[in-house]
């Protein structure tokens, strides 16, 4: 009773404390986050991609702004640069170190086989280690007050908040490679790696974290292409692969119990557990009465059996060329192209999860520099 009536207190004090003022946004993660680096390094993402907001294919996995779009616009900061797009970046804000296909853990498949990217969180963080040796290096020599505007500067890598959102190609490769329970036995050692890239930005002087669990993989159109007639109970109510969305909240739950300890071990860290998967699976269950009639449809692309078109590519399909073009009615869709969400559904995560209701603890992300 006391240990719940201190935590109330801490929560209390956090919530009346005044919004921090975060000048930049350092970000990690997956393609669910990735604003231009897999672009920028490999193939371009090509349109229909980014054209309800950006009007262009902007190096997004999604037909327009991703959640952590919508973080920028919540703290009042510019969308941030990919960190290996070197033509039009600025990072005066931050940075996003996130590429599609990275995981948490260095993986043992290539971008050429199933999309998964070399840049894997330990290298992310290593990139943000020389990214700020370096700025602080270009910022100090610099001789005009002109040639450090595109500069993060270096009192602000303290101040800034520490974004995460990564996990979901760990359990990608997972399910194509390994037995349910060999991925499970395979989660605390994700959980570990994932707790050491954020105890190596605490060494760097990190000290606000926002850390988002992963989605429910099992809700992911893309898993049930290739099933088109599943056995019995293999579903859920809402559709949804029962044993992947098992395997995901069991991450989760190994997440968050890792970043608890974590407040201990780390004093002067405020450390923020966000739950999307409960933004996203409450999306899909209540799709319907959200606006989105129909949750596990796939807006862009062409999926009709056994043939499959990707968005943005072209295909032959009984003799004749298929576009995977996007649907209309977008803002109807939860998936974009079977694997990534739509703006629409970003949009609805962001507004379910910036406000701190599904957080640990429950404060808003504008006050998430309060260690609570």
């Amino acid at each position: 009773m006391v240990v719940f009536a201190f935590l109330v207190l801490q929560v209390t004090f956090a919530l009346a404390s005044p919004d921090c003022d975060f000048p930049v946004v350092f970000n990690f993660g997956d393609s669910n986050s990735d604003t231009g680096a897999i672009s920028a390094a490999f193939e371009p993402i090509r349109w229909p991609y980014g054209d309800v907001f950006f009007n262009k294919p902007s190096g997004r996995d999604s037909d327009g702004r991703l959640i952590i779009d919508f973080i920028a616009e919540r703290l009042r900061l510019p969308y941030l640069s990919a960190y290996l797009n070197s033509l039009g970046a600025n990072f005066r804000h931050g940075a996003n170190f996130a590429t599609g296909g990275s995981t948490v853990r260095k993986p043992n498949e290539t971008i050429y086989e199933y999309g998964i990217s070399p840049f894997f969180l330990d290298m992310q963080v290593t990139q943000f280690e020389q990214f700020k040796a370096r700025s602080n290096d270009l910022y100090n020599q610099a001789k005009n007050p002109s040639d450090r505007e595109k500069l993060t500067r270096p009192e602000d890598f303290s101040k800034a908040l520490y974004t995460f959102d990564i996990g979901q190609n760990d359990l990608a490769m997972g399910f194509r490679k390994l037995s349910i329970d060999q991925l499970r036995a395979a989660l605390p050692d994700i959980v570990n790696q994932f707790a050491s890239a954020v105890q190596r930005i605490y060494k760097l002087g990190g000290r606000s974290f926002w850390i988002h669990n992963t989605g429910p993989f099992g809700c992911l159109p893309v898993n049930q292409f290739y099933t088109l007639n599943p056995a019995p109970g293999i579903l859920d109510e809402h559709g949804c692969i029962k044993a992947q969305n098992d395997i995901s909240m069991e991450l989760n739950n190994q997440l968050k119990a890792k970043l608890e300890k974590l407040r201990a071990e780390l004093p002067e860290a405020a450390i923020t557990y966000v739950d999307v998967y409960a933004a996203k699976y409450a999306l899909i269950s209540n799709g319907k009465t959200q606006g989105f009639p129909n949750p596990l449809k796939v807006c862009c692309g062409y999926h009709v059996r056994y043939d499959h078109v990707w968005c943005g590519t072209k295909a032959p399909i009984n003799g004749s060329l298929v576009f995977g073009d996007a649907c209309e009615n977008r803002a109807q869709y939860v998936s974009w192209d079977g694997v990534h969400y739509s703006e629409a559904a970003n949009h609805f995560v962001a507004n379910h999860i910036l406000n701190g209701s599904l957080s640990s603890p429950p404060i808003p992300i504008t006050k998430a520099c309060h260690r609570s």
